[in-house]
């Protein structure tokens, strides 16, 4: 059976809580972390409704400083909301600066009035998996030539340099589940692929659709890392367990939460990020379920 960890997806905005207060929060949880926990996560919005929403890379940035243990990804940035070669740069440069614990996670972008309020053109869905493949390109390009030039369909480059350059290849993710499109960049370029919120046989049948995709292009899909993102509560108290009625939760006893986790297991997920409702759960978690898999 293959050995999986996990990962925290950190809350980017809170309704209820200050700026100060969310910050608190994340802290709180990362220092609740045991062993088992490799990696920290935080998704790309500008703004949540009227609240706070913490900028995705500056905080990955801090997080990398302030928590040398973990590496740390996005889950996932939005292609359109940063230069693709400036991009490359970042993460190049945070890439140097941690020894290597970043993560690249991309994504075609969706949020349409975060496009309309910071005055980002909002094109068809087709021409944002074109930007997202040209972004891809780009930032592959720069990292492992000197200087890089690429013509894309929407987006290129002349003459330009990236230092230093990553030492190794930094993993780049690709998160969604678009059969035709998103899943066949996903076969095409991804080292990892996330898929989220829904139970085990959704995504066994998006798998099956990643491994058509993998063969039409002769690639083995066991080079793609499969990880697998959720909410998770769990408490043997029943009426503390939370659902929500559109969204799969893993949620349960310990013992219903192991078990779940143990199906997706089984369809070779290797890495779990969850978010977590409340403390009293992520501790409970922590302390009866991650043991199972250590």
């Amino acid at each position: 059976m293959n050995s999986i960890d996990f990962g925290l997806m950190l809350r980017q905005n809170d309704p209820e809580y200050s700026f100060n207060e969310l910050m608190d929060f994340n802290r709180s949880c990362i220092e609740a972390l045991t062993a088992g926990f490799s990696t920290l996560w935080l998704e790309d919005h500008l703004q949540v409704g009227t609240t706070d929403a913490l900028e995705c890379v500056t905080t990955l940035s801090y997080l990398a400083a302030q928590y040398p243990r973990f590496k740390v990804g996005s889950l996932v940035l939005a292609q359109s909301y940063r230069n693709p070669a400036l991009l490359a740069k970042m993460v190049a440069n945070l890439y140097a600066l941690s020894g290597g614990r970043v993560i690249l996670g991309l994504g075609a972008g969706w949020k349409e009035d975060e496009y309309r309020a910071y005055d980002y053109p909002f094109p068809s869905i087709k021409t944002r998996m074109e930007q997202l493949e040209d972004t891809i390109q780009i930032i592959r390009a720069l990292w492992s030539s000197q200087p890089a030039t690429f013509a894309g369909h929407h987006y290129h480059i002349q003459d330009a340099y990236c230092a230093p350059q990553p030492a190794a290849p930094v993993p780049l993710l690709i998160g969604g589940g678009g059969e035709q499109r998103t899943l066949a960049l996903v076969a095409r370029y991804a080292d990892w692929w996330n898929f989220n919120s829904c139970p085990p046989e959704q995504y066994a049948h998006k798998l099956s659709i990643l491994k058509q995709h993998c063969a039409q292009i002769g690639r083995d899909p066991a080079e793609i890392k499969l990880t697998y993102l959720s909410t998770i509560s769990v408490s043997e108290d029943p009426t503390k367990v939370q659902r929500h009625p559109q969204k799969h939760y893993i949620a349960g006893n310990a013992a219903e939460v192991t078990q779940e986790i143990e199906q997706f297991r089984a369809l070779g997920i290797s890495h779990f990020m969850f978010r977590i409702l409340d403390m009293e759960s992520l501790k409970h978690f922590v302390a009866r379920v991650v043991p199972n898999f250590l």
